[in-house]
């Protein structure tokens, strides 16, 4: 059996409730003809008659009246579904998706307890991965990413924020190796590296009085994941150079020391990319302003003294 045409459906009803096909036409600011045509387009379909016609009256026939009831529930079901859609475009409701850089997912995890308690209504999934996920393919509503991103007509991208990059070591390390008073000094010291999503090894950036070397220490260790990274340097296995806002509560904690901040440089951008819609739901737009408001605070979001 073919499906059936919502048009002809609420010819059908309004039919019925009006009991003429004039009124029914007036009040679906259709004609008489194309109300009528499309009652008989749904008696064909089903095979059977919904009305008896007379030159005074229309009635529903028995078959009538009874999909007469049916077809008010659906219209009633589908009239009740478009509020609920409507009510989650304009109230943050439901579960949004989220696919974080390890080392920001963890950074960003405390703040979620305050976007919970002004929208409780939003459920969050949380990914913590450094590969680059497939926004639209994998079904995510917010993919944070790191770096410079090619433009994709399948996707928005809003700037979250931009970062800084130094060079952190562990107390216990520090205190056992020669002092670090200059770049040149770094020379003498293990270094973690870490290795990007392209399979090559990310030099160090430092200023060095007017200019900007990039370094190509000899590692000890070469991490794919961020957040091992700093775990590695706060385990005192060497030197890393780690994005601001990830190291600095770890410094506030005593667990990292920022080294040379005369020779911090400037980081990449940390963009959201949204699939592309009609429009951003109320959940996804919360989420995502909750994130740039934390990400572009001039200090953590969990503490720490402004760079």
């Amino acid at each position: 059996m073919e499906r059936t045409d919502l048009s002809e459906l609420e010819a059908f009803v309004t039919v019925a409730q009006t009991g003429s096909f004039t009124k029914a036409a007036e009040m679906l600011e259709s004609s008489k003809s194309n109300v009528g045509k499309a009652v008989q387009r749904l008696e064909a379909r089903l095979g059977t008659r919904l009305f008896q016609r007379t030159t005074r009256a229309v009635h529903l026939t028995e078959d009538g009246e009874t999909y007469l009831a049916a077809s008010q529930a659906a219209i009633e079901g589908l009239r009740e579904a478009e509020q609920a859609l409507a009510a989650r475009r304009s109230e943050p409701i439901g579960r949004v998706r989220i696919d974080l850089p390890s080392g920001f997912g963890r950074l960003l995890l405390p703040t979620f307890a305050d976007l919970r308690s002004k929208y409780p209504k939003v459920t969050l999934e949380v990914a913590l991965t450094d590969r680059f996920a497939e926004v639209v393919a994998e079904g995510w509503d917010i993919v944070v990413r790191i770096g410079d991103l090619p433009v994709d007509s399948e996707m928005t991208v809003r700037k979250l924020c931009d970062l800084r990059l130094g060079l952190y070591a562990a107390p216990d390390y520090l205190a056992k190796r020669p002092k670090i008073d200059s770049v040149s000094d770094l020379a003498a010291h293990d270094a973690v590296v870490f290795r990007g999503p392209t399979g090559k090894l990310r030099p160090w950036k430092v200023h060095d009085g007017l200019q900007v070397r990039e370094l190509s220490p000899s590692p000890v260790m070469v991490l794919a994941d961020g957040q091992a990274l700093v775990e590695a340097s706060i385990h005192g296995l060497g030197i890393s150079q780690i994005l601001d806002r990830v190291a600095v509560p770890h410094v506030q904690a005593g667990r990292l020391i920022h080294l040379l901040p005369s020779s911090d440089v400037p980081g990449p951008p940390v963009h959201a990319l949204i699939p592309v819609g009609h429009r951003m739901s109320a959940k996804t737009r919360v989420v995502l302003d909750h994130l740039a408001a934390n990400l572009r605070l001039p200090e953590p979001p969990i503490g720490g003294k402004k760079k």
